[in-house]
């Protein structure tokens, strides 16, 4: 079946469970630091939470900052960064420098 062909529940319910399934491979790779995400692809976990907010705003529903990251980190985001951020090297800082988004 040709995917432009799908109902739009039939849409998201896979491009949720595609999200899901980017949750769970970047929690089994915490060594992944967000500055190579960002160096890498133009985006982190920090971006995913703060699309996943203006999703929620859009439609009209609040929720908490915190509550939010927790979902995309597995575990509330001072934990994470405590426990597996690093400092980011000077060659990191960087390249994230020259390649940062607008």
């Amino acid at each position: 079946m040709n995917i432009k062909n799908l109902p739009i529940s039939t849409q998201e319910k896979l491009e949720a469970a595609a999200f899901r399934r980017l949750l769970e491979h970047l929690d089994s790779r915490r060594d992944v630091q967000n500055i190579d995400l960002m160096n890498l692809a133009g985006f982190c976990r920090n971006c995913l939470s703060k699309w996943y907010l203006a999703a929620a705003k859009e439609d009209g529903i609040e929720l908490i900052q915190d509550d939010v990251r927790e979902r995309i980190y597995g575990m509330p985001y001072e934990d994470w960064k405590r426990d597996y951020q690093r400092e980011a090297s000077k060659e990191q800082l960087e390249a994230f420098e020259k390649n940062k988004p607008d």
